[in-house]
């Protein structure tokens, strides 16, 4: 059974720093693009960052760069994201997506000003 479970969400201050992390099972993540998409409440979901399979070419949405950094730990087969000088604005559930079509269940990241 393909799973990706999320953790490291919470409540934060503004400037300060989270982790999340996206454990994979029943798939190989370093074989597969993967990558971390957020929703606001009333938004749609939009992409945050993601990295290939191959070339480890990492993206990232214009208002995260410099902020946020995706990475990938192929030994535990785990996704990272790892969020500095979080803003009130970055409040949102975030979703690991791995596969083009799996998801985890999300993570709710609030970020108090």
């Amino acid at each position: 059974q393909v799973r990706l479970v999320e953790s490291g969400g919470g409540l934060v201050q503004a400037g300060g720093s989270l982790r999340l992390s996206c454990a994979a099972s029943g798939l190989i993540l370093r074989v597969t693009n993967a990558g971390w998409y957020r929703q606001a409440p009333g938004k749609q979901r939009e992409l945050v960052a993601q990295i290939t399979s191959l070339s480890n070419t990492v993206n990232y949405a214009e208002s995260v760069k410099g902020r946020f950094t995706i990475s990938r730990d192929n030994a535990k087969n785990t996704l990272y994201l790892q969020m500095n000088s979080l803003k009130p604005e970055d409040t949102a559930v975030y979703y690991c997506q791995a596969a083009a079509n799996t998801w985890g269940q999300g993570t709710q990241v609030t970020v108090s000003s």
